[in-house]
């Protein structure tokens, strides 16, 4: 288990991760990461998290996915649909997504706030949608590292959402943490098939 700097928020290493795996040098650059990106200021009635992995993958290829605003398809399993409104992919553009079966959820509409290509982050936030996410934000960065002396890449996503009624704040984010764990672990799996595929590339790429 890694915490945010400041308490601000949980995060939670993914339970197919060894904790420690990477040493104290690797949670210090965690929190490092999360510190400087990952700054949410949740209000009383909402909750806060983040959750970390590593992918044997070089970031290159991690970042062509994570930026895919317009095709999140390509690696989330419960988005069945997206169709992008107006034309160029841009800051302040909206998707419409429609969810697969098995989640409480039908579609969402969501606005791309941020998205830096050289810094690696990428922004989201709901703006309407038949589910219970209300003033749902999430941000997510990439960044290379080395693993097993080979490159990779470490993921780290983090949100902060209404708590809705009936809820608890813990209750809240078990289930948003659980949809993250399983859209970072299809990350994984799709980037390092991706690895296998192309030749190896330089770390810092």
């Amino acid at each position: 288990m890694v915490g945010l700097v400041g308490g601000a928020a949980r995060a939670w290493r993914l339970s197919d991760e060894a904790a420690g795996a990477g040493g104290a040098a690797s949670a210090a650059t965690e929190a490092e990461h999360m510190r400087r990106l990952h700054g949410h200021a949740p209000a009383e009635n909402q909750c806060t998290s983040a959750l970390v992995k590593h992918i044997k993958a070089p970031v290159h290829l991690v970042w062509s996915l994570v930026r895919s605003f317009d095709q999140p398809q390509r690696y989330k399993p419960f988005v069945s649909r997206c169709v992008l409104r107006g034309g160029d992919l841009e800051i302040g553009s909206v998707r419409e997504v429609n969810v697969k079966t098995g989640l409480p959820a039908t579609t969402s509409t969501e606005r791309l706030e941020q998205l830096d290509d050289d810094e690696h982050i990428l922004s989201v936030k709901f703006v309407g949608g038949d589910h219970r996410l209300r003033n749902y934000s999430s941000i997510i960065t990439v960044h290379p590292e080395s693993i097993d002396g080979r490159p990779g890449t470490l993921v780290i996503e983090s949100f902060v959402v209404d708590v809705p009624d009936g809820n608890t704040k813990d209750e809240t984010c078990y289930f948003v943490e659980a949809v993250i764990k399983c859209n970072l672990t299809s990350l994984a799996e799709v980037s390092e098939r991706l690895a296998v595929q192309s030749p190896t590339s330089p770390l810092e790429q």
